[in-house]
């Protein structure tokens, strides 16, 4: 079985979260995600996350901290996802390989489709953001 190296970034403002959705043409069509992408051989899961947002959503970020690391066979891949929290620096978001994006309040992330990997990515969101505001 292939295994896939994938960073994502949960990229935040305040309550929300953005997540993508993939476009009809691309492998699990219509599922939402946080963005990202492979890890080349020769980079490192943050590099990786900076050169694909760039790419596909035209943003700049600065990726803050590690989130999370999940592992989900998909049956014909493995994915082992890296995800860290980033905030948006510089850029207008404009998708290519992406046919939707939303803003959604982190309360609110399980009510979409997402990917099987990112709901557990999604649930690890939630957790922190709900400890965060007990902290307060």
């Amino acid at each position: 079985m292939k295994r896939i190296r994938v960073a994502a970034g949960v990229i935040t403002d305040n309550d929300k979260v953005l997540i993508t959705r993939r476009a009809p043409k691309e492998n699990f069509a219509g599922g939402w995600e946080f963005p990202g992408g492979k890890i080349e051989a020769d980079e490192t899961p943050e590099d990786c996350l900076t050169r694909e947002l760039k790419e596909e959503l035209n943003i700049n970020v600065s990726i803050d901290k590690f989130c999370t690391e999940v592992t989900h066979d998909y049956g014909n891949i493995n994915i082992y996802l890296i995800a860290y929290y980033c905030t948006i620096t510089d850029g207008t978001i404009q998708i290519s390989v992406h046919d939707k994006f939303k803003w959604v309040k982190i309360n609110d992330l399980l009510k979409f489709e997402l990917l099987p990997a990112d709901i557990l990515i999604a649930k690890k969101v939630m957790e922190d953001y709900h400890e965060k505001f007990l902290q307060i």
